[in-house]
């Protein structure tokens, strides 16, 4: 597998930004973001040749970058997510041209690990014309706009659920969704189900509501025993990797 390394300066983030790109084949198709890309030599296989996956590495800012666009969480953070959203689109997709100019890229998705699943899945939402494909790993998915207490309510603070719910239904995108059985130990309903998998539960019913179909635009896979960590989301890359939507 080739890799490149790329730096990149983003006027919307001032600072540069680092890139790996990883294809095997001559003339791959599909390009493939993924959030923190700094862990993916420990996450990535072997790619199919359609594929060019593309790491963006985190920094120090990870907390204010990935989040939802425009809607920080109630201790603030996410503030920076506008203006990473506008990098991704603005400067990284052109700059990724440029670079491999002989590549036909003709669809793309996005990914992430906790907090990058949700950027992920907020960029793809809000850019069906560009993206058709989030991939969402133990996301973060309980971004929520109030704190835990006596008026929280699941129905109306969780960000992420409302963007959907406020949303429209975008013929053709796809949806992967990952959660492990062991990814936490919290359980704020007390359920007896984990937060991270009643989230992702709850976010995969409002994609329903609005039209998706299970098996053709949601995939999801809870992996027993799985934790929030890059041997889960190693196995959980391999399944995603399978999917039509790379080949």
């Amino acid at each position: 597998m080739q890799t490149d390394q790329h730096v990149i300066y983003s006027v919307y983030l001032q600072r540069r930004m680092q890139l790996d790109s990883y294809f095997t084949g001559t003339s791959p198709h599909i390009l493939l973001l993924v959030n923190d890309g700094q862990d993916l030599p420990g996450i990535l296989p072997e790619l199919p040749a359609t594929v060019l996956a593309v790491g963006i590495h985190a920094d120090a800012d990870r907390n204010a970058v990935y989040g939802t666009a425009g809607v920080p969480d109630y201790t603030g953070q996410g503030q920076l997510a506008e203006s990473y959203t506008r990098f991704i689109i603005d400067e990284l997709l052109p700059f990724l041209q440029q670079q491999y100019p002989d590549m036909r890229i003709v669809k793309r998705a996005f990914a992430g690990f906790s907090l990058g699943g949700l950027s992920a899945l907020d960029i793809v939402w809000r850019y069906p014309d560009i993206f058709g494909l989030a991939g969402v790993f133990s996301g973060s998915l309980w971004w929520r706009s109030k704190p835990l207490g006596a008026d929280y309510n699941d129905d109306t603070d969780r960000i992420m659920h409302q963007l959907i719910r406020a949303g429209s239904y975008h013929p053709g995108q796809q949806f992967f969704f990952e959660c492990g059985t062991a990814d936490e130990t919290a359980d704020r309903n007390n359920n007896g189900v984990i937060d991270s998998i009643d989230d992702t539960r709850d976010l995969i019913k409002e994609l329903l509501k609005k039209g998706y179909k299970p098996g053709k635009d949601i995939f999801s896979l809870e992996i027993p025993g799985g934790r929030h960590d890059m041997a889960t989301w190693k196995t959980a890359m391999d399944l995603f990797l399978q999917l039509p939507f790379f080949y």
